[in-house]
């Protein structure tokens, strides 16, 4: 007996089957065939991403912690459920607001100057032409990277001292002015910590865009000097521009963590005097002091928690903005 021929739904459906499971089969033999190609670099890429995963990924559970009345004694199964009765803790006191704003307002202002005297330096040591000259420099620009915020600390505290401080011999020896109780005067400490910022972090951004104008091809150069360029526009015409990738990505980077205050600034350069709270304490002093006075750890991980998902939507704004200006330029 013939067999009745298959209705077209059936053989549509019976395509599709095949055509996806070819589809998947060419995936899979991709996968395969990258891994192959690329195990030399996977496998040194391996031992970071094992370290990610135990230090960044791993400890991601302890988010839990932010939604129970947490107590070291019982543990996270044992801990009594709140959920968001620490947040609202956090937000009815009026403190998340405003140190949100605060550490917002220091790490933007941290990355305009990072980026202004790094290009404006990167561009000047391009210009010396004595090379152990300007090796020199460079070492001397990276070594406050190096410096521990304890140590940038205490020489801080050598400058300002009210009573021995370099800054106050200076102001009533030399200049026969009064001294100024730095440690106790909270006007000044917005300008100290960015000065200090800098001071620490420029050698870093520096070599970045010292390497970047070094990679720029040198014919781009000696055209415009043909064309009777000066040095001025030669840097705004040509080293500018093809900076401003890597001047992108520095600043979506810097921007990704610009809800976590530096905590070693904060914390050592000031000394953790209670007189200079009003300007300089922000959401990591914050949460220490919590921990440290109140022996709290549901609240400071709440505001851990309140840090990362506004960190997340400002980084995704960012690059979404740059997105919009020019896709190239975006990191995804």
């Amino acid at each position: 007996m013939a067999s009745k021929p298959l209705p077209a739904e059936v053989k549509s459906v019976q395509l599709l089957d095949e055509e996806s499971t070819s589809r998947a089969g060419r995936f899979l033999s991709g996968v395969m065939y990258d891994l192959r190609r690329n195990r030399a670099l996977l496998l040194m890429a391996l031992p970071g991403v094992i370290l990610l995963f135990l230090f960044n990924y791993l400890p991601m559970i302890g988010i839990v912690i932010a939604f129970q009345d947490y107590r070291p004694n019982t543990g996270i199964t044992g801990s009594e459920w709140v959920w968001f009765d620490n947040f609202r803790f956090l937000f009815g006191t009026g403190d998340a607001i405003r140190l949100t704003f605060r550490t917002i307002g220091y790490n933007a202002a941290f990355i305009f100057a990072n980026q202004v005297v790094a290009l404006t330096l990167a561009v000047l040591l391009n210009e010396v032409r004595v090379h152990w000259f300007s090796r020199v420099y460079q070492t001397l620009y990276f070594i406050p990277f190096f410096i521990s915020w304890v140590v940038a600390g205490y020489l801080s505290y050598a400058l300002l001292n009210t009573e021995d401080g370099m800054i106050n011999h200076m102001l009533t020896d030399t200049l026969g002015l009064e001294g100024v109780r730095w440690y106790g005067s909270p006007q000044y400490w917005p300008v100290i910590l960015i000065l200090a910022n800098v001071w620490k972090n420029i050698g870093f951004y520096t070599i970045l865009y010292l390497a970047g104008i070094i990679a720029i091809n040198p014919e781009y150069y000696e055209a415009a000097r043909i064309d009777g360029a000066n040095k001025w526009q030669e840097i705004r015409r040509i080293s500018l521009p093809l900076l401003t990738p890597l001047i992108v990505i520095t600043t979506l980077l810097a921007v990704g963590r610009i809800m976590y205050a530096d905590f070693g600034l904060f914390y050592h350069i000031t000394r953790d005097s209670g007189q200079l709270l009003a300007t300089t304490d922000v959401l990591d002093t914050y949460v220490y002091r919590s921990l440290r006075t109140q022996g709290l750890i549901s609240m400071p991980a709440a505001a851990g928690v309140y840090q990362s998902v506004i960190g997340l939507i400002l980084v995704l704004g960012a690059n979404w903005w740059v997105k919009r200006v020019d896709r190239e330029r975006a990191l995804f």
